[in-house]
């Protein structure tokens, strides 16, 4: 879709797009107030300002839509696909895969939540070396990352749905 075609389509068949971008409804209506954009960049700047935003609480929710690293999103979705596609780096090594499952476990038994990071691009040790690096940050850092990242993920998926 182009802008022109963002900046006309009924807002209800735009949110679930949204939403696969960052599943924070008041996120997703942020961006849709902000129509008619008159350029793609003034889209992406509302979008990571309204990112910017999001609470702790928001974060939880959009992470509660994302699979753990080294997990094979199920389903026929948008989102779903995005997360495969995302994901690509992880492989099929299965060492690779046991060790990013036993990081993924520590993760979420350290902060008590999934380990997100915007895997696009990177290599399954280059995640698990974010990993475990990011097991060492205290609950204050980690959470900022986690907004970052959260962050980057959702502005390269609304640059998917503006193609």
């Amino acid at each position: 879709m182009d802008l022109q075609e963002f900046n006309s389509t009924p807002a209800d068949r735009l949110r679930p797009l949204l939403a696969a971008c960052c599943d924070v409804p008041r996120w997703v209506d942020g961006v849709l107030a902000g129509r008619p954009y008159g350029d793609v960049a003034k889209l992406n700047q509302v979008a990571d300002e309204a990112l910017r935003e999001l609470d702790d609480s928001d974060v939880d929710r959009a992470l509660a839509a994302h699979p753990r690293i080294g997990d094979r999103a199920e389903g026929a979705g948008t989102e779903a696909a995005w997360s495969r596609n995302e994901q690509a780096g992880v492989g099929d090594d299965p060492d690779i895969r046991m060790a990013l499952a036993a990081g993924n476990r520590e993760y979420e038994q350290r902060f008590g939540r999934v380990f997100l990071i915007c895997a696009t691009g990177l290599s399954a040790p280059e995640m698990l070396t974010s990993l475990r690096q990011r097991l060492t940050h205290d609950d204050v850092t980690e959470a900022a990352v986690v907004h970052e990242e959260l962050r980057k993920i959702a502005l390269l998926r609304l640059a998917k749905v503006i193609a």
